[in-house]
């Protein structure tokens, strides 16, 4: 019988991944399953604009299957053969909101997310998403160094 279900918020650093080991590691103890979620942010795949210059357009079906095929499915092969039950997904959404949503209709009773990003300079310009989560969700949540 399962004891709750865990949602790890990835996005591929390396802190992302050590929040899924963290993760898997207690849901060992505690018969948990655990759920790896990534949020595609499509504002966060449109790039800078420069008067005359048009960027290449971006695809969404090849970034899932970016994402899936080096974020997602290595961490499904890593912690498969173990006796948690993992599960993965991918939402286009704003990571916050996405998150928030998830642990309602998964009735998570704990989410995990690294302490830091992809990116220094996002943290610092619109605040962590990791922050914005510890106002919003009302779950315990375990940040990862």
């Amino acid at each position: 019988m399962s004891s709750g279900k865990y949602i790890v918020g990835v996005d591929g650093s390396q802190w992302s991944e050590r929040a899924v080991e963290k993760a898997v590691r207690l849901a060992g103890d505690t018969g948990a399953q655990v759920k790896i979620l990534y949020v595609l942010d499509w504002s966060s795949l449109q790039p800078i604009v420069a008067e005359g210059v048009v960027p290449p357009p971006i695809d969404a079906k090849t970034e899932e299957k970016r994402i899936f095929e080096d974020v997602l499915q290595p961490l499904v092969d890593k912690y498969q053969a173990g006796k948690v039950s993992v599960s993965t997904d991918l939402i286009w959404g704003e990571p916050v909101d996405v998150l928030h949503e998830q642990i309602k209709q998964e009735h998570a009773t704990m989410l995990f997310v690294g302490r830091r990003g992809r990116s220094r300079f996002v943290d610092i310009l619109l605040g962590s998403v990791a922050n914005k989560l510890a106002h919003r969700v009302g779950v315990p949540i375990v940040l990862v160094p």
